[in-house]
């Protein structure tokens, strides 16, 4: 772990049922957003991300506006030994973690047999084994406890085949239907899970991952803020599920009750609009 920038000292009581939040993939887009967010709201934070100068910079701006404590730890979470160092802060009973956001991902746009397999394999890394590993780190200490919250950042995609980006949807719906089971399976515990399904979101992760968006309305795209906002609703109102805005809240709905060819031939259509 990192040394974590310095705590003011007027750091102040949070506005919020968590006093300490890990989040990781925190120095860009949506992990960011979540980052401010909490921030605000005077949440002692613990920010992962492989970067380590830029966690630093980020740690030391979020400190210096809120007044907050914020720890930081570098870590490849594509890898045992980084998921291993952030698991061992999960499970840590000083200054205990209450809030997880699960939020680094990659993804990848083609045909899947043209695709690189380790870029393949870097997706699921991070969308499914992080996911897995660090809520099972996560909810143990926190079932004990009888409260905490956990907030796992899946994808509208992760609702139906996506052609083209056919490994990020499938480990998408790993996180989903991870969430939800595990929503139910601590139910009554204290604890609560969330699944965070947002479609287009205006972050750099579309560029990152190589996907032409050029075609994609400004209307479409909703604010990483906002993404974020509706995350911690959720999950503080004990919902398994959120999609942030309304018509993508009816796009996953259809794609729950369509037949599997109708929602194939959706998605085709939705992938050739990309």
């Amino acid at each position: 772990m990192n040394a974590p920038a310095p705590a003011p000292a007027t750091t102040r009581p949070p506005h919020a049922p968590w006093r300490t939040a890990l989040i990781t993939g925190a120095t860009a887009g949506i992990g960011l957003a979540f980052a401010d967010l909490l921030a605000r709201d005077g949440v002692r934070l613990v920010l992962v991300a492989r970067d380590g100068d830029r966690l630093a910079e980020v740690a030391e701006r979020l400190c210096a506006e809120h007044a907050v404590a914020v720890d930081t730890i570098a870590a490849d979470l594509r890898t045992d030994a980084g998921l291993t160092l952030v698991e061992a802060r999960l499970r840590a009973t000083d200054t205990p973690i209450d809030l997880l956001v699960n939020n680094a991902g990659t993804g990848t746009r083609g045909a899947f047999h043209t695709l690189p397999v380790q870029a393949e394999l870097d997706v699921v890394a991070l969308s499914a084994v992080a996911v897995l590993r660090l809520c099972r780190a996560a909810l143990a200490p926190m079932v004990e406890r009888g409260s905490g919250w956990i907030v796992n950042v899946s994808s509208l995609a992760g609702f139906q085949p996506d052609p083209l980006t056919a490994t990020y949807g499938a480990a998408k719906a790993f996180s989903l239907s991870l969430s939800e089971a595990l929503y139910d399976e601590v139910r009554g515990s204290g604890v609560r899970v969330s699944a965070l399904c947002p479609s287009f979101t205006a972050t750099e992760f579309h560029r990152r991952a190589g996907i032409d968006v050029s075609r994609v309305p400004p209307r479409a795209w909703l604010p990483a803020e906002r993404v974020a906002q509706a995350g911690l609703r959720a999950v503080r109102r004990g919902r398994p599920v959120c999609v942030p805005g309304a018509p993508y809240r009816v796009l996953a709905a259809l794609s729950t009750i369509a037949p599997r060819p109708l929602a194939r031939f959706g998605s085709r259509l939705f992938a050739g609009a990309r």
